[in-house]
């Protein structure tokens, strides 16, 4: 076979998959770029989550004409010249190959001008083609358009994620990108709305509470440490406040987001035993270090760094987390100097006189018929002949009732009174061979599935109200997600409304839901991650998929069961599915004990 030199237009598409992933790496790419060029006001524009247009216009000190079109050449750049300019890099961008793949896969428009040029310069470009040069009137800086992302690979753009999911990623970039530039003022638009609008804030502390809201500033303590390798500064979340949803979890080095699992691992490690398991704290971890020492290169996207002396950084950044936890007293560090420090309760066997108080229950003996034996009244029939004379009688004319009145009671307690609660956990009925066991959660899982599966059939839902509204801070991008998916949520009984740019109120949940505020709240977290996956499968599996895991949710956080009346109507309804045996992932709901295993027992 014989070797060939692929086409110019060929090798740059190749080479634009590896930086051009998707419509947020065109943000991240330009926004970086304005940083760069020394930008103190940076705004993009997006419409249709970046697959129409994606527009980046800074301040900064903008480009000559012969640079303008220089800048879209592979391996164009003003920051090195040298091997050796490889090891002091401090700047974003360094390779010259943002411009000149994003240029390869889509139509863009620059037009930029410098301060002491009279007159811009508008450059086309279209699949890597230079399509035309001419001068314009222009303010200071730089203006990109980058539009039709992907025209010239269907494959590529037919494989993006939904508008949600895209979205989603280029506020992520945005968010890191103004993390690192507190003294830039930064805006995010997207489809004429404004999603972030950010002033040059005083500090880092400033800028996150604009970014990710004042919630998230509530929750965060300082950390600070500064040896001869490495000085970490930045901010990490209370243990109380971890959550299970991933997210505002951020680490930088030299100004510059990237992605390091063995770090992140230094973070949690300093966390054992004192946040939930599946739980991630928020943190904001600003690492600074000699550029010699780690090597920026390793990655075409550049979120990933290799680190000189990985081991001892992973050291120091546990330590550093340590300390403030504990400067903090947020692992529950008792002061033994402080006389008036509380005492540690020593529970030991005395276990249970911990426990939380609980509301007694009204025992009921549903086999109780006062008109029947009693201390007082006792039935003639139930005396022998050679009893004495004096025990107490009722008088001859009393009417024996027993059976009318029995009837009666039986009637009304028939329903329940064969059923029997464990711990809220387990319902106990009596079966023809023995005595069936339900599991409450997974029959609650199974009734909420059915339900949701109609619901997702475009059948109504009944929805209950909170007693009061539940006001929780998601974010931005969770406040995104709830938008995105209102219709949805509607149709399942979810009553939630927007409130700002970060913030949602529920006021009511489906039928079957806990109404309880703290157990909302964590709803809402558990909501953000299902809604979170990409549902784009064939659309009889995205609603098995959807009603499953609505149903789970459902399920996890219901209150236990409160009395036998509420158990036997749990029972019904389950009875009514067609599958009450097994929930929707095929776990086992109903067991039966029988006869002649309890009898071994005795």
């Amino acid at each position: 076979m014989e070797l060939k030199i692929l086409p110019r237009n060929i090798a740059d598409m190749i080479a634009a998959g590896e930086v051009v992933q998707r419509p947020a790496s065109v943000v991240k790419e330009l926004l970086e770029n304005a940083v760069d060029a020394g930008a103190d006001q940076v705004s993009v524009t997006v419409t249709d989550a970046g697959r129409t247009l994606i527009q980046v216009i800074d301040n900064g000190t903008g480009m000559s004409p012969d640079d303008a079109v220089l800048c879209f050449e592979r391996h164009a750049t003003s920051k090195i010249a040298t091997a050796e300019d490889l090891q002091e890099i401090t700047t974003f961008g360094f390779r010259g190959e943002a411009l000149a793949s994003i240029a390869a896969v889509a139509d863009v428009v620059l037009r930029t001008r410098r301060e002491e040029d009279e007159v811009g310069v508008e450059v086309e470009m279209s699949g890597s083609e230079h399509l035309s040069t001419r001068v314009v009137a222009a303010p200071k800086g730089s203006n990109f358009a980058v539009r039709n992302l992907f025209y010239n690979i269907p494959a590529r753009r037919k494989f993006l994620k939904s508008d949600t999911v895209e979205f989603r990623h280029i506020v992520e970039e945005f968010q890191r990108v103004a993390l690192t530039r507190p003294e830039i003022g930064f805006t995010l638009t997207h489809n004429d709305r404004d999603i972030h609008v950010l002033k040059p804030a005083k500090s880092l502390k400033f800028r996150i509470m604009d970014l990710l809201g004042a919630a998230v500033v509530g929750e965060v303590m300082d950390i600070e440490a500064d040896t001869s390798l490495v000085r970490i500064h930045g901010f990490v979340g209370r243990p109380e406040s971890a959550k299970k949803t991933l997210g505002n979890q951020f680490l930088f080095v030299n100004g510059r987001y990237f992605r390091s699992p063995y770090l992140h691992k230094a973070v949690m490690k300093a966390y054992e035993a004192l946040i939930p398991e599946g739980t991630t704290p928020s943190y904001f971890i600003f690492l600074e270090v000699d550029p010699s020492s780690i090597d920026v290169n390793i990655h075409p996207t550049k979120t990933e760094i290799k680190f000189e002396e990985d081991s001892v950084i992973f050291q120091t950044l546990y330590a550093c987390v340590r300390e403030a936890m504990g400067r903090e007293n947020a692992g529950g560090a008792i002061d033994f100097e402080n006389p008036e420090a509380r005492e540690m309760p020593v529970i030991g066997t005395r276990f249970e006189e911990y426990r939380p108080v609980t509301i007694p229950t009204a025992g009921v003996d549903p086999t109780y018929n006062p008109f029947t034996t009693g201390d007082k009244y006792l039935d003639d029939r139930d005396f022998a002949p050679s009893e004495p004379a004096s025990a107490p009688l009722r008088p001859s004319y009393a009417v024996d009732r027993h059976d009318d009145y029995g009837k009666l009671f039986e009637e009304r307690t028939m329903p329940t009174a064969q059923v029997l609660v464990v711990q809220g956990k387990y319902i106990l009925s009596p079966s023809a061979s023995g005595v069936m066991v339900v599991n409450v959660r997974r029959a609650r899982e199974r009734i909420l599935f059915d339900r949701f599966l109609k619901v997702l059939s475009h059948e109504a839902h009944v929805s209950q109200s909170t007693l009061f509204p539940v006001q929780v801070n998601v974010g931005v991008q969770g406040r995104l997600l709830f938008d995105a998916h209102a219709d949805l949520l509607k149709r399942l009984g979810f009553d939630i409304e927007a409130f700002g740019t970060d913030t949602v109120v529920v006021n009511g949940v489906p039928e079957g839901y806990s109404t309880e505020a703290g157990k909302v709240q964590t709803m809402v977290g558990d909501l953000i991650l299902v809604l979170s996956d990409d549902h784009g499968s064939l659309p009889e599996m995205m609603e098995q998929s959807l009603a499953q895991k609505f149903a789970v949710l459902g399920a996890s956080g219901g209150e236990k069961l409160a009395s036998p009346v509420e158990a036997q109507r749990l029972l019904d309804a389950l009875l009514s599915s067609d599958n009450p045996e097994f929930t929707s992932a095929g776990r086992r709901i109903i067991s039966i004990l029988p006869l002649d295993e309890i009898d071994r027992r005795f």
